[in-house]
Parts: structure tokens; sequence; C-alpha cells
């Protein structure tokens, strides 16, 4: 077992095991706001045999005005079951950009209870270009109950946040690219401010990907260490809406960090909130 096969499982594998029952296979891509592409449409025209589509717009707390937030465990229960995945399977999940919305909805699975999730190594993007097989036929799987097993531990929310960094608990690590975290950019929807949480550190998920694949652990290292975080501290991830944010999450974890957490509201609910500080402009 090579050190990656705890977290990606390789297309070359998922290829031979296409039919295994106990195997569900899950597109969980997702785009930002603005980039005129939509992830269900694209599902629904090719993708990998035998996937459902994970909507993490859909599965998520509808009762939250911010996107995409964590559902409560029984509405995740029940959406999964629905999709005919139960927490016993394997569950690999890939994306149609090779890494990006993925890990979310890895993160969201594991912390939910599943026993065995793992990434498609290098994504839908890997899988065509080795020419690999897609369908546009509907998948259906009988339903299955999801017994959930939450940890809720893995999930900070704003208090948590505000009131880690006020006590210096917590090292808050932000994903966004650089041009936003300095507050130079705007923010894909346009009732977020720019910029971003006071004390906050900038690793941008791009650091830690080439080519759509997660990079090997001591770039990850090197790139957390370049960040100024310290990985014997507690640490929290953010991003703009709780997605890249998962990307860091994975790798901490590929390096041995186990116990970080999420900051699922992100900059969105901080930097949509006018009685939140924020900072610009470079570092002091």
């Amino acid at each position: 077992m090579n050190h990656r096969s705890r977290w990606f499982a390789s297309t070359e594998w998922l290829a031979d095991h296409l039919d295994d029952p106990d195997i569900v296979i899950v597109d969980g891509s997702w785009h930002l706001p603005g980039q005129a592409r939509d992830a269900r449409t694209e599902y629904d025209a090719a993708h990998i045999p035998g996937a459902v589509f994970f909507d993490i717009d859909a599965v998520s707390d509808t009762a939250n005005p911010l996107p995409h937030m964590l559902p409560p465990p029984e509405a995740f229960a029940a959406a999964v079951g629905a999709l005919g995945i139960d927490e016993r399977q394997r569950i690999v999940v890939y994306d149609a950009l090779g890494l990006f919305a993925a890990p979310r909805v890895w993160w969201t699975f594991r912390i939910m209870g599943a026993r065995d999730v793992v990434l498609l190594d290098g994504g839908l993007p890997k899988w065509l270009a080795e020419g690999r097989p897609t369908t546009d036929a509907r998948t259906v799987r009988p339903p299955r109950p999801f017994a959930t097993d939450f940890n809720a531990e893995a999930v900070q929310d704003l208090a948590a946040v505000r009131d880690g960094l006020a006590a210096s608990a917590i090292q808050l690590v932000d994903a966004r690219p650089r041009p936003r975290f300095l507050g130079e950019a705007p923010e894909p929807r346009d009732w977020v401010r720019s910029g971003r949480i006071p004390g906050s550190l900038n690793l941008p998920s791009s650091a830690v990907i080439a080519d759509g694949v997660m990079v090997a652990p001591e770039a990850i290292a090197d790139a957390f260490a370049t960040a100024g975080v310290d990985l014997a501290k507690p640490i929290v991830t953010s991003c703009g809406s709780g997605v890249n944010a998962a990307i860091l999450t994975l790798a901490l974890e590929m390096i041995g960090v186990e116990n970080s957490g999420l900051y699922d509201g992100s900059w969105t609910e901080w930097g949509g909130r006018q009685d939140m500080p924020l900072a610009t402009g470079p570092e002091r």
C-alpha cells in the first residue's frame, strides 16, 4: 500500500472496480459563481459509469442563507441514502477540475460517519485523458439507510473562530487566492466585502495542487511552513464558502495533522456581515 492510497484511489484501480457492488462513485463537482459552468448539466452530459451526483448546494442546510452549509445529520442521511449510499461502503469522490470541490464532499462524508472515503487521484480530467469511459445514462441505485456519526468538533462556527483568534488559541489558514485574501480582488458574491479575517494566514489551495493532483507530503509541509503555520498548534481552515478549505484539511491530514477544524461559513459569512472586522493589504 503506498502513502496516497489512504486518501486516493487511482484511475486504474477504479476502472477495475466499476462493477463492485460495495463501491459507490460520487461526482462532487461544483463551480464558483460567475464561471458560467453548471456541474449538474455537465454530469448529465458525461460522467464516470455508475457515478451518482452529489450537489453540495442541494445537500445543505436549507434554513441557512449562506451557500452550501452543512446539513443536519438527519437531512444528510436522507439525501445520501436516497442516492443508494450507506456508511459502510467504499465511497470514491471525484470532480470535473481534478481536485477542487471533491475534498469538500470527502470531508462531509467523513464527518457524517462514512468509514471509507477516498478521492479519485487526478479526478475526471485524468480519467478522460486516459481515454476511460463515460456515460450520460442516469445512475439509479437502490436506497440504503445511512447511519450518521457526526463529528461536531471538526466544524467551526463564527463565534468559535472569533474567540479562538482573540485568545490566540487557533491559527486560521485561508485557502483563497492571494489577491482576494489581500482585498485586492472582488469576491465571487457581490454582497460579500473584500478582505480577510484579521489575524488569519494565507495558503492558497493552489499551492498544494499541481495539475489537479495533490503534491507530495514534503511539498505540503513546505507550503504550510512558508505560510507561517505552526503544525504543532491548533489549525482551522477557511476559504470563501467552505469548499477550498477542505483541500487544506486534506493536505494537513496527509502530513499527519488530523485534528484541524474547518470554518464552514468562512469568508462569505464573516465578510458578509457589516459588524465583523476585516483587514486588507499586506500583513504587518
